[in-house]
């Protein structure tokens, strides 16, 4: 059991990381493509990678599973995150962007109890609220410096914390690689989908930046561009099956705030590819949020280990 915890935590620590990578790529085209060509070139590309990862790990026929709907559920919950958090990216700092998408460690403590029927315990519960502080920090309401776009990643969390949930609860029977690949098949039939709705309504133009990633019509890419997309197919292929690795080897509620180790990278691309610097109410806020996940994970151990305790007790 101990073996499976560390090679959970080992996974999900190299996922964040992996996953990081694809944030400056997209952040780089926002201002010249849609989201929804990124998402879509991204999935081309990673579809025959991960094809032939099934293969290798439980073969083809694992795509057909009894829990289809599950599956398939899961994976557009996960597009529906990852588009709106690329969403915040196209006018967030990524610093900001990320800090604010670490609620969902949180998130998924708090919702392993109902969900999964893991303990979960009130003083856990209670760091949820030191991390709703940091978020005020950061976004600063009322302040006239508030970007509505920080809603976008924090709804991105909760959506993406529920999704994690979910591979838990059926990892016993779904391999991390099958997961992957149906997360590939939504975000490649909901980018085609979107996309054409938004073409169909004559919609092509917004004011804000982000809203104006998600509707601006398709062109042909340069290839430079086209290589940064494509580079995000091998990151996603790689990273997704990381992460479903990690959620479905250990249990949520201590995994997942492993998450955390993102705040080492998000901040380091900002700066090495954008010139950006964070302010100091991302770094307070970031600091209370990742403290609260790192005092909701002491929390648990702790809860978890004094059944056991008082069960060796002689006395």
């Amino acid at each position: 059991m101990q073996n499976r915890m560390v090679r959970g935590i080992l996974s999900l620590c190299l996922g964040v990381l992996v996953f990081s990578l694809q944030d400056p790529l997209v952040k780089a085209v926002s201002s010249g493509y849609p989201v929804t060509e990124v998402m879509a070139i991204r999935s081309i590309i990673a579809l025959p990678i991960l094809i032939a990862l099934v293969h290798a790990d439980v073969g083809l026929r694992a795509i057909l599973s009894r829990r289809f709907g599950m599956l398939t559920m899961r994976a557009f919950i996960q597009f529906t995150s990852y588009t709106v958090y690329y969403l915040a990216i196209a006018a967030l700092p990524l610093a900001d962007a990320v800090a604010l998408y670490f609620m969902a460690p949180l998130c998924i403590m708090a919702m392993a109890g109902p969900y999964l029927g893991e303990r979960v315990s009130w003083q856990t519960l209670a760091t949820v609220l030191i991390g709703m502080l940091g978020v005020l920090v950061m976004v600063r309401p009322g302040a006239g410096l508030f970007d509505w776009a920080a809603l976008l990643s924090l709804g991105s969390a909760v959506l993406y914390g529920f999704s994690q949930l979910m591979a838990r609860k059926i990892g016993d029977t779904e391999s991390s690689t099958v997961m992957a690949f149906y997360q590939n098949g939504a975000y490649l039939t909901g980018a085609a989908v979107v996309a054409g709705t938004f073409h169909l309504a004559g919609i092509t133009h917004a004011v804000h930046p982000s809203l104006e990633f998600l509707v601006r019509p398709w062109i042909w890419p340069t290839l430079p561009d086209f290589l940064k997309m494509a580079a995000c197919g091998f990151v996603a292929s790689a990273g997704m099956i990381l992460l479903s690795q990690g959620y479905r080897l250990a249990p949520a509620n201590r995994v997942a705030t492993f998450e955390y180790s993102g705040i080492l990278w998000s901040p380091l691309w900002g700066f090495l590819f954008f010139a950006e610097v964070p302010r100091s109410t991302t770094v307070i806020g970031a600091t209370l949020i990742i403290g609260a996940g790192l005092l909701a994970l002491n929390t648990e151990r702790r809860t978890s280990l004094a059944p056991a305790l008082v069960a060796r007790d002689p006395a």
